[in-house]
């Protein structure tokens, strides 16, 4: 039910946009993880497989691939991690701790809003928002789109973690 909400979203966001593909790829770079906030908590918390600081997106559009550079953290410690995933229909299909499928929401040069359905080995489904920003200020017209779009998915707000404090893994 979760994949469907977070598609018909996207699909609205696509149609009023006229039907204008987004090119992906001018978003790939150097990302910061800023805010994420999960309906399952437990997943975002240090030690989960979602409690990541990112550190750079590639968007291949060419190729139809997404590629990720984080960090998670457990006992403290900074474990790094690349991850990759195909482009589908609608999103980008991820194997990571699960199944995934990631969805740009938004983004310009200064920021990247996400949506992310991750299906974990025990068919738990939990539903993520993240930003991501080019630093640490977060602008508050972002931090409200953020803050929006957890509400519209039924998201506590409570479950918002903030990563910007707490980042202390390499820089690249």
């Amino acid at each position: 039910m979760k994949a469907l909400l977070c598609t018909l979203v996207l699909g609205l966001l696509l149609a009023s946009q006229a039907d204008a593909q987004i090119d992906a790829s001018q978003f790939t770079g150097r990302w910061l993880t800023q805010y994420i906030a999960a309906d399952n908590v437990e997943k975002i918390t240090e030690g989960a497989p979602f409690h990541i600081f990112m550190r750079y997106i590639e968007f291949d559009e060419e190729n139809g691939t997404v590629h990720f550079h984080f960090y998670i953290k457990k006992n403290g410690e900074c474990i790094e991690k690349y991850v990759s995933g195909l482009k589908e229909e609608t999103h980008y299909a991820i194997d990571y701790a699960g199944h995934n499928e990631f969805q740009l929401i938004s983004g310009d040069k200064d920021y990247l809003l996400v949506c992310h359905l991750n299906v974990d080995a025990d068919g738990k489904e939990t539903e993520l928002v993240g930003l991501f920003g080019a630093g640490n200020n977060v602008d508050p017209k972002h931090e409200e789109e953020f803050r929006n779009a957890v509400r519209e998915r039924g998201i506590p707000e409570e479950n918002i973690q903030n990563f910007i404090d707490n980042d202390d893994c390499p820089e690249e």
